[in-house]
């Protein structure tokens, strides 16, 4: 007697970060984590993964969705940005901003779109142009031969929490000076799916995209005892911890992020940046569409 295959959970990417820290805790209070099979990782590899395939669903940055929307769907009402100052998305700088030009700025290599943003606001708003190289993640080795560093995820929460700011260094948050700039909130990175299986299983991609979307909802219910226990293992206290999940960072994706998300395709797009400057965001939709075919 033979017994039918298991079918194969998901592949779901997470961001080893504590911005989607919500979600994990979400997941695992609702019992879906054990639905999925959950791969973290920095958003790069996350991205990376999912256009190769490797990934079913999961965040990609921006940047890396919008260079490949012939593969991907993205999934509606759930992204990771900010509507003004995020935190965790910096530029250091032994320099004023506006002093950089011709200068090192050393760049991060776990995100793409906090790369293309800070170089599109050094060049359009600041009236400058760095000479830029790419490292790992680490503020003393970014700065160890360089002006400025862009630096994202944990340890740029670790720099924007520090008061006052390291001696010599200016801390510039991202989502403030694109704020300033535009008035709108930038999407740093999206949730989507593979385009191939939105074709071939369709129910599992929206029973999937209902799962974060309940998850980020009971985090940010419950974010007070999330933060507690947090704040057990982080470097961060409760408080701050708090403030980071419900007033810098911003979990959803509606009008307004739309706006900003074209709003920065127009701007940065180009060959240079590895996406046209009319790329397009498709949404998933609530039955399937031309757009998802």
């Amino acid at each position: 007697m033979t017994t039918a295959p298991s079918p194969r959970r998901p592949r779901v990417g997470h961001i080893a970060f504590l911005n989607c820290l919500p979600l994990l805790w979400g997941l695992a209070r609702t019992g879906s984590l054990l639905d999925l099979d959950l791969t973290t990782g920095h958003p790069g590899r996350l991205g990376a993964a999912l256009v190769a395939g490797e990934l079913d669903i999961g965040p990609i940055s921006l940047a890396d969705y919008l260079g490949n929307t012939d593969r991907l769907v993205a999934l509606p009402d759930i992204a990771v940005g900010s509507d003004g100052p995020v935190m965790s998305c910096l530029i250091v700088s032994r320099v004023p901003l506006s002093r950089l030009d011709g200068r090192t700025v050393s760049l991060c290599s776990t995100s793409q779109t906090s790369v293309r943003l800070a170089r599109l606001l050094l060049r359009e708003r600041f009236g400058v142009e760095p000479r830029y190289r790419v490292r790992p993640p680490d503020l003393p080795v970014m700065l160890a031969d360089a002006d400025a560093a862009v630096l994202i995820g944990d340890p740029a929460l670790r720099a924007a929490l520090r008061h006052p700011a390291p001696a010599g260094l200016e801390v510039h948050d991202l989502g403030r000076l694109w704020r300033e700039w535009t008035g709108l909130p930038f999407v740093f990175a999206l949730f989507a799916a593979r385009r191939d299986l939105v074709r071939r299983d369709p129910a599992t991609v929206r029973e999937v995209h209902a799962q974060l979307l309940a998850a980020r909802d009971l985090g940010l219910r419950e974010v007070d005892r999330l933060c507690g226990r947090a704040a057990r293992w982080e470097p961060f206290d409760a408080a701050a911890l708090r403030h980071y999940f419900t007033r810098a960072l911003d979990y959803g994706l509606g009008p307004r992020q739309l706006l900003g998300i074209a709003e920065f395709t127009r701007l940065a797009g180009g060959p240079a940046a590895g996406f046209p400057a009319d790329a397009r965001l498709d949404l998933l939709s609530a039955s399937p569409t031309t757009a998802e075919r």
